[in-house]
């Protein structure tokens, strides 16, 4: 039985890890340390449960299905699977994720540098995809390129830049904004969603799976356990990575006062610290975390639709990696204006189907329970989606008024309430009977 040497092991740690941290997951962290101030570390907590714990949550999930997302939502059909499957690997894949991890790189690294042109936008983009198409196109090959090459690079610069963090900070800790000081911990709950590393999880399954079955593995129970020992290296490696980013922010107040997003924190940090050198380290890190996240995602995109569609995995590769390329260019105020609603209104029904997942062998039937509460999150979801965006004026005031609706979490306690309904129906219901053929 072919089994993973122990730096297999590791490089699919360092694979893992990689695929997750992109620029989303850099630029977050210092937004919110500066503005959380003295509750940096409650609303760190809440963001490291959507940001690490659910990710992590994830793999564990997939990897005991087989790494596939439609073996996940079995229990809800086919037919609503591929939907739920199809909107999750879109979000993450060519519209929202895979041109951000482009505009953000280019923005917050080379912008500086460049200047922030649509030429220069379109240049950067142009060579960008480039590299992520001629890496996509050799699946098989991503435990070297990545975990091997590509990975510990990345974490190389991260832990410069977060070891930086906690022996050089700048100034005292600020005060905390308006909604840190009411809401520290749900706020970092939210922003935590930004990472988009739990959608992420749901895509990147199959690609570590597949990347432990190019070795040869096939057994069931060992590609589980290189699974969850990968989730776990990744987990540990974002937990610090983000830690130390919370550090870096709670002490930038002196140095980014005014600040609106990580970027500029960022950029304020590493010119304070690393003098003249600091822009051309932080565009290498950026664009670094980016490139390894486009790839990814890319590949996981590919493999999910080469199975809905009559293309090949190669040809998906050349339009997704086109499509995103012209998405990237629309810039990236105009991206992250759309997918804040939008993951604000798909992360509920993802973290239901994760959550219950676990829980299926407690029920007679999964498919009773899990449907229902993953509709009835989803449908609340949409109304906090609704609300992010503006579009909320319209809705019944009682219906944006629930409990945790201030903090976006308006379909926890619906789903919850139908969580206790639907387990006590199927407690009724009994075991399904079998159709004799």
């Amino acid at each position: 039985m072919t089994s993973l040497k122990s730096q297999d092991v590791l490089a699919l740690g360092f694979m893992t890890f990689a695929l997750f941290v992109g620029a989303g997951n850099i630029i977050f962290p210092p937004i919110v340390g500066m503005q959380a101030g003295p509750h940096v570390w409650l609303a760190a907590l809440g963001f490291l449960i959507t940001a690490v714990g659910l990710p992590v949550i994830t793999l564990v999930a997939l990897a005991k299905v087989g790494g596939a997302m439609d073996a996940l939502s079995s229990p809800i059909g086919k037919a609503a699977g591929v939907l739920l499957g199809t909107v999750c690997y879109l979000a993450v894949g060519p519209l929202f994720a895979t041109p951000r991890t482009a505009t953000v790189s280019f923005e917050v690294g080379l912008a500086p540098l460049t200047g922030d042109s649509p030429l220069a936008l379109f240049i950067y983009s142009l060579v960008y995809f480039v590299i992520v198409l001629g890496v996509s196109l050799y699946p098989g090959r991503l435990l070297d390129t990545v975990g091997r090459v590509l990975g510990p690079m990345k974490i190389l610069a991260l832990l410069i830049l977060g070891g930086t963090a906690f022996v050089l900070t700048p100034g005292e800790v600020g005060p905390a904004t308006a909604v840190y000081e009411a809401a520290p911990f749900s706020q970092g709950f939210i922003n935590g969603y930004l990472t988009m590393d739990t959608l992420g999880a749901l895509v990147f399954g199959i690609v570590i799976v597949n990347a432990i079955r190019s070795r040869g593995v096939e057994s069931p129970q060992l590609i589980t356990r290189y699974a969850i020992i990968a989730g776990l290296i990744a987990g540990v490696g974002l937990a610090v990575v983000y830690i130390s980013l919370f550090r870096l922010g709670a002490g930038s107040h002196s140095i980014a006062a005014g600040a609106t997003n990580g970027a500029a924190v960022l950029h304020a940090y590493v010119q304070h610290t690393f003098g003249a050198l600091g822009s051309g380290f932080l565009a290498v890190l950026i664009s670094l975390a980016c490139l390894v996240t486009a790839v990814g995602l890319t590949c996981a995109c590919a493999e999910y639709f080469s199975r809905l569609v009559p293309l090949s995995y190669r040809s998906l590769v050349v339009i997704l990696a086109a499509f995103s390329l012209l998405v990237s260019n629309l810039g990236l105020t105009k991206l992250i204006q759309i997918s804040v609603p939008v993951l604000t209104a798909i992360y509920p029904p993802c973290i239901v189907l994760i959550a219950l997942s676990f829980c299926w062998g407690l029920w007679n039937s999964a498919g009773r329970v899990v449907g229902p509460v993953m509709l009835v999150a989803t449908l609340f979801g949409i109304v906090d989606g609704l609300k992010t965006a503006g579009l909320d004026g319209g809705l019944p005031q009682w219906l944006v008024s629930l409990p945790l609706a201030e903090q976006g979490l308006a379909w926890l306690l619906p789903a919850a309430i139908m969580l206790a309904i639907a387990s006590g129906y199927d407690w009724l219901r009994g075991k399904p009977q079998e159709v004799l053929a």
